[in-house]
Parts: C-alpha cells; sequence; structure tokens
C-alpha cells in the first residue's frame, strides 16, 4: 500500500453517497491509511478492519474483527476509526502492537 493507493481509498470514500463505510484492510499499514481518512475530515463514519490471522485458516479473527467494526460504524459519530481485537480506536489514538500481535491506544 502506498501513498497514491491510499488517495484512492479516500476519494473512493469521499465521492460515497453513504455516510458510513466499513474498509476491510491489511494490518500491517491500517494506521497510515486511517491517518490519510482521518486527516481529510470527512463528514462520515469510517471503519477500517482487518486479521491479524489470515481468513483462510483455522481460528482467523477476520470474521470476529468485520462484525466488530458493522456494529461500530452504525454507532459511532463521524470520524475514522479501526476495529480490531473487539475494541474500537480513533484513527489518530491506535498503534500496531507487532510483539503481541494486537491493536492497541497508541501513548500520548
Amino acid at each position: 500500500m502506498h501513498t497514491s493507493n491510499r488517495l484512492l481509498v479516500l476519494e473512493s470514500c469521499r465521492r460515497a453517497s453513504e455516510e458510513r463505510i466499513v474498509i476491510t484492510h491489511g494490518t500491517d499499514t491500517m494506521v497510515e491509511t486511517a491517518a490519510v481518512l482521518g486527516e481529510a475530515g470527512l463528514a462520515k463514519t469510517i471503519v477500517l478492519t482487518g486479521a491479524m490471522v489470515p481468513y483462510i485458516f483455522n481460528n482467523s479473527d477476520a470474521v470476529f474483527n468485520l462484525g466488530c467494526a458493522v456494529t461500530a460504524v452504525q454507532l459511532l459519530p463521524h470520524g475514522v476509526y479501526i476495529a480490531m481485537n473487539g475494541r474500537t480506536f480513533l484513527w489518530d489514538k491506535v498503534r500496531k502492537n507487532r510483539a503481541l500481535g494486537v491493536f492497541e491506544e497508541k501513548e500520548s
């Protein structure tokens, strides 16, 4: 995922008539894409989600995370969020902890 790809995602969100959007995304660069979307300040609720264990493997967290994202996008106010590990995070208050394999709140 490169800047040009993130800008395409942003443009797709901008042009979408829907105000509530769920985006499935690889977890390695999800925070960076969320930042591009968050900084744009769209009047929409956008939730990014993914899986630490890909869907094709047993015990994947993909379906659980997608379910959390679908719920979150319906309940949260406008803004950009990441839904992972049964939690939702504001785009600028999250980081991926690669050592633990989870997303967590970023320390201020």
